[in-house]
């Protein structure tokens, strides 16, 4: 199959990139950039030139692929409307080009986007969070009314040594600040995947997926953040503190609108209809294998 990846030399997407050509597929790489152009030949994709907000470049990708998967994203969270909006564009745009076709389109969304307090979050969950991340999946309910084969892949904390989603941020938070924070008692829960799992999953919702699925890529249910905190604090060698919800807007930033949530999930019908079975690292493993604590990851603005 041609598959159309978005955020192809991403953290996520340059895993997939590999998952997709070792298992055969030929991709057709979305980048900006002659870097990005560059290790996409190198991994043996072609190359498509565009970006998020280039929704010609979009149809035209989609246009000539077989598949599309839809992992780009802004990681600006201090403008968090902003780049949704600018993802239900792109998702509008890339649904247009596939409308009337059984090629399938995989959209990326998160599993904190369905609230489910006192229980695991299950695929069968619809979005309900205040969060503007859920621009995602009602973009990907809009084109799939159009006909389109939608899937939507809801992703926890995704990491490897170098990078743990939110958890990147709250590292290089912990190193301004001098301490290694959590809130209350620390015992919600974030669940996480590694990344190399979370590639597989993709090749295989794109290979089996259902359409209209939501497929939950987890492998932890919930990592209570107060663990995490500990390890980060015992890497950095600082301070591990326990902020009250008063206290989280001044100290998080931006972070205060997830740092405080518990947010577990299940990837049990997941695993059930697609036959995944993640087999990576844990969360806490990759986090005590970093080795650039003293060295701030780049993320101000990640356009995956």
């Amino acid at each position: 199959m041609r598959v159309f990846v978005t955020g192809a030399t991403g953290f996520i997407g340059s895993a997939i990139v590999k998952e997709l050509m070792n298992a055969g597929h030929q991709v057709l790489g979305l980048t900006r950039s002659d870097a990005g152009a560059r290790s996409l030949i190198a991994a043996g994709a072609q190359v498509h030139r565009g970006d998020l907000e280039d929704l010609e470049s979009l149809r035209s990708g989609a246009a000539a692929s077989e598949g599309v998967i839809h992992t780009a994203f802004i990681h600006d969270f201090s403008r968090l409307e902003a780049v949704c909006a600018v993802d239900r564009r792109a998702i509008e745009a890339l649904g247009a080009a596939l409308a009337g076709s059984d090629r399938p389109l995989i959209v990326s969304s998160g599993t904190a986007i369905a609230v489910t307090p006192g229980r695991l979050t299950t695929e069968e969950d619809a979005p309900n969070s205040p969060f503007p991340r859920v621009a995602s999946e009602a973009a990907a309910a809009s084109v799939a009314a159009q006909g389109v084969r939608v899937l939507v892949m809801r992703l926890p904390q995704v990491h490897d040594p170098v990078k743990q989603g939110l958890i990147t941020y709250l590292i290089d938070l912990a190193r301004e600040k001098g301490v290694s924070a959590y809130v209350g008692d620390g015992l919600n829960r974030w669940p996480a995947v590694h990344r190399l799992d979370a590639a597989h999953l993709y090749r295989l919702a794109l290979e089996k997926g259902s359409a209209g699925a939501r497929y939950n890529a987890v492998a932890e249910q919930g990592v209570p953040l107060r663990e995490i905190a500990e390890v980060v604090g015992r890497g950095l060698k600082v301070p591990v503190v326990s902020k009250s919800p008063e206290e989280a807007g001044e100290h998080f930033r931006w972070l205060a609108h997830f740092v405080g949530h518990d947010i577990p999930a299940s990837s049990a019908l997941t695993q059930q209809h697609l036959g995944w079975r993640p087999i990576g690292p844990s969360l806490i493993a990759d986090l005590k294998a970093k080795e650039y604590f003293e060295h701030p990851a780049e993320t101000a603005v990640l356009r995956d």
